[in-house]
């Protein structure tokens, strides 16, 4: 009579598959997640910080950054729950998307008359400077992040653009540059949107 072996047996093969089975779950799993974030949109990922209080931070002002003889503030997240609605900027000097739409930042506080806080993410700062004195600062404050505060704010990359309600609360998210089409179907709606929450019912 053959013997079976042990790897061969029946109860072998069970006890083998129950170990099997949730690895391979995980990595079924793990795949799935990787092919989304490498192949999918990240801005139609949805943010779970969204009608939450921004995270408690405090951005230091760029250093040397000075507009009409003044120094140019960094601002704190108190500083975004004074009972306007702002927008919140992460952007950096060697961010080709950045300059796109730098232009666009520009326009949007111009129509709106949003104050826009602008965070100079993982820059120099000489570099920094420059780049606004190049491509105009839209900025009513500018505080600078080494990447811990990016995190806090669960930011992907550069850039990316907020809407802060009156309250402090992140009212809408933008991943990536924004566009001429994404300023008038999202972020001018969003923030009309969060201007008319703030506003007490007659």
């Amino acid at each position: 009579m053959t013997e079976i072996p042990a790897a061969g047996r029946p109860g072998a093969r069970r006890s083998l598959g129950w170990v099997a089975a949730p690895l391979l779950i995980f990595v079924v799993i793990a795949g799935m997640f990787a092919f989304a974030l490498t192949s999918g949109d990240p801005r139609k990922l949805p943010s779970a910080l969204i009608g939450r209080p921004v995270p408690a931070t405090d951005f230091a002002a760029l250093e040397g950054l000075v507009v009409d003889g003044r120094p140019v503030p960094g601002f704190t997240s108190a500083d975004l729950a004074k009972g306007k609605v702002t927008v919140v900027n992460f952007w950096a000097s060697w961010c080709t998307e950045c300059i796109v739409e730098h232009p666009l930042l520009t326009d949007l506080a111009s129509r709106t008359g949003v104050e826009i806080y602008g965070v100079n993410y993982k820059d120099q700062t000489a570099a920094a400077r420059r780049y606004l004195g190049r491509y105009g600062n839209p900025y009513a404050a500018v505080g600078v992040d080494t990447g811990r505060n990016a995190i806090e704010w669960g930011v992907y990359g550069m850039p990316e653009t907020f809407v802060i309600d009156g309250t402090g609360k992140i009212a809408f998210k933008h991943v990536g540059a924004i566009s001429a089409e994404s300023v008038e179907k999202s972020l001018i709606p969003a923030i009309e949107k969060a201007r008319l929450a703030a506003t007490p019912s007659s």
